[in-house]
């Protein structure tokens, strides 16, 4: 932090009318600063502080104009538990609505660990209930916690650690135990340790920022840490081929009014290469469609469950642009012509909801996962052979998203349209599909060595 031993003192000045009549002023850099008190002693022994402070040679920071020693105990008296307030407070207007629950996990994780003592120590899942739910959302601390979490929620307040004692390696490997295990001990998915991770770390640049350690370093980068390992790659055995789509999309069509409503929300996961929040959010403004050729499905936002506590407008579901992408940037996905007419077909037989969404429920209500989950369940027993079923393939509807970029991709398409394509960055396509690729090596060298061959026969 700036400081400056440049100091100067005024004498007190009564303001006459004020609660707080006596004033002590003073400057620090040529910077003024001004208290009030209700009585002249109080602002007199005031001012023999900070001219003690001044003589003893002690800098005085220039943003705040109070001694560093001062400031230093200001600064120390903010337990963890504050400061994990003040940060969510923080974010809470620049963070979509879906991701707020992941901070409010990552920190009721993260805070029962960074305490003084165990004495007293409420209910595990009671603890953390109340901090995700109330301390960790701001729309919650709004109202009065429930009774059975002010108990717990006191304790953690009593108890929490100084900001300032995160300097310490030692209390900080408490936090990344906390965040690397599960309340029954277990290790916790290397996916999880790693958000939770990224979080904390947002946390403690924020209390660099605040000023709470000695240094504007983030102390985190002094622990050596090694996350979990983790693996983002698409297991080619999760990828189905065209053939076992087709099977399983006339698996879903065959369960009755409900499965034939969804048959081309499963083929959008398909053909388009879109998140279950994009098929969702699809509009039939966006969707061209021609009678003979291709299409093109121009996808804007996506539509995802958060629940109500979570979002501005109390609502269960909340829009919000594509990943990774700009508030009002939108990404064209031309869908081939066997596809248009199931679209076209969809549109004829179910219409559209209300606002216009392509996909609604049987009442007219935004397709829920667990609705859609179910029919994609009885598909794979429907569809998939006993092997099959017992594998990866299809597991999840999600994985029609990969089988579609794994086609794409292994049939030749340039893995930079395929990225543009499925909303990724390249280096994103590159990591998350290595073995698809790898498993392309082969047709790639026949190219190449027809190519040779070509070129080693013309004169």
């Amino acid at each position: 932090m700036p400081t400056s031993y440049d100091v100067r003192f005024w004498d007190i000045r009564e303001r006459a009318g004020r609660r707080k009549p006596f004033e002590v002023r003073w400057s620090v850099g040529g910077r003024e600063k001004s208290e009030s008190y209700l009585t002249k002693p109080l602002a007199e022994s005031r001012k023999a502080e900070l001219i003690t402070a001044a003589r003893n040679g002690e800098p005085f920071d220039l943003e705040t104009r109070l001694p560093a020693s001062e400031l230093r105990k200001r600064k120390q008296a903010v337990t963890w538990y504050e400061h994990t307030l003040k940060f969510i407070d923080m974010r809470w207007e620049s963070t979509p609505a879906k991701s707020r629950p992941g901070l409010a996990d990552a920190l009721a994780t993260i805070t029962p660990a960074l305490v003084k003592t165990e004495a007293g120590r409420p209910d595990a899942r009671i603890l953390r209930r109340a901090l995700y739910s109330w301390s960790y959302n701001k729309k919650a601390r709004e109202q009065q916690p429930p009774a059975e979490w002010r108990e717990a929620l006191e304790w953690v307040k009593k108890q929490s650690v100084s900001v300032s004692d995160l300097e310490d390696p030692l209390v900080l490997r408490k936090a990344l135990h906390a965040l690397s295990t599960k309340l029954d001990g277990k290790p916790a998915a290397a996916r999880t340790a790693r958000r939770k991770r990224v979080c904390f770390n947002q946390a403690l640049t924020y209390a660099a920022e605040s000023k709470y350690f000695s240094t504007m370093t983030n102390p985190l980068s002094s622990v050596s840490w090694t996350p979990p390992r983790t693996s983002e790659e698409v297991d080619p055995e999760a990828v189905a081929n065209p053939r076992q789509i087709r099977r399983l999309l006339q698996a879903v069509r065959e369960q009755g009014e409900r499965g034939a409503s969804l048959e081309a929300f499963f083929g959008c996961m398909y053909h388009a290469a879109m998140r279950p929040s994009e098929v969702i959010n699809l509009r039939a403004d966006q969707c061209h469609l021609p009678e003979q050729g291709w299409g093109t499905l121009t996808l804007r936002r996506g539509l995802v469950r958060v629940g109500r506590d979570w979002t501005d407008a109390g609502t269960a579901h909340d829009q919000r642009s594509l990943k990774w992408r700009a508030p009002n940037e939108s990404r064209p996905v031309p869908i081939p012509p066997v596809f248009v007419q199931v679209l076209r077909q969809h549109l004829k037989e179910h219409g559209t909801a209300k606002d216009g969404r392509v996909f609604q429920t049987l009442r007219g209500g935004v397709v829920q996962e667990s609705g859609y989950g179910e029919v994609w369940a009885r598909a794979r027993e429907k569809a998939l052979s006993d092997a099959e079923r017992g594998s990866l393939l299809a597991k999840r509807p999600y994985d029609l998203r990969h089988a579609g970029i794994s086609f794409w991709l292994s049939s030749g398409v340039d893995p930079a349209e395929c990225a543009r394509r499925a909303g990724h960055s390249l280096a994103v396509m590159f990591r998350i599909y290595a073995k698809v690729l790898a498993q392309s090596q082969g047709r790639a060298n026949r190219r190449i060595d027809a190519a040779l061959e070509e070129w080693s026969t013309t004169s």
